[in-house]
């Protein structure tokens, strides 16, 4: 069976592959590598590629993508929700937080600014309400905290002793 991959060339030394969100296969590839350096490349790494893709084409047919009404609805709930819950928050922890912004980050739920800006992602607002407070504490804590350090959890425990249970509702 042979695979179908794009080839993306750079000034880099090695060559790696990647499954993308869209469960494409990409070859990151120096300059000077030539077709058949890739194609070994590729053939060598075949079984990984194949265990790869299946994993994230069986993801994507439970998980299809959302449309842009679903999007909008989720950023609509997003800006009428979060910056009450922030405000909540950030009084019962005396913390004062410069801004909330809502993006379309996918690969974290919310940020913290050197500047005490908090950013949260539309797409936490697919999770439970016990799972957003948690990542508004989080990023709260980070006024106080800007590392991932003890302090930092002791300061999330003190206003969610349970947020352990509530990281994990993020993860399903």
């Amino acid at each position: 069976m042979t695979v179908e991959y794009t080839v993306i060339r750079s000034r880099r030394r090695t060559m790696a592959l990647e499954v993308t969100r869209e469960a494409k296969l990409l070859v990151r590839a120096p300059l000077w590598a030539s077709k058949r350096d890739i194609e070994r490349f590729v053939a060598s790494h075949r079984q990984w590629a194949q265990i790869h893709l299946a994993r994230r084409q069986a993801y994507l047919a439970e998980h299809p993508p959302l449309t842009e009404a679903e999007i909008a609805d989720l950023r609509a709930r997003a800006k009428a929700e979060l910056p009450g819950r922030v405000a909540l928050w950030a009084a019962r922890m005396g913390v004062e937080p410069a801004g909330v912004r809502i993006t379309s980050a996918r690969t974290r739920f919310g940020s913290c600014s050197g500047k005490n800006s908090l950013s949260f992602s539309l797409y936490l607002m697919q999770h439970p309400p016990e799972a957003i407070d948690y990542v508004v504490v989080h990023e709260l804590a980070h006024i106080r905290h800007r590392n991932h350090g003890p302090a930092f959890y002791a300061e999330v425990a003190k206003y969610l002793p349970d947020y352990r249970q509530r990281q994990a509702l993020l993860r399903h």
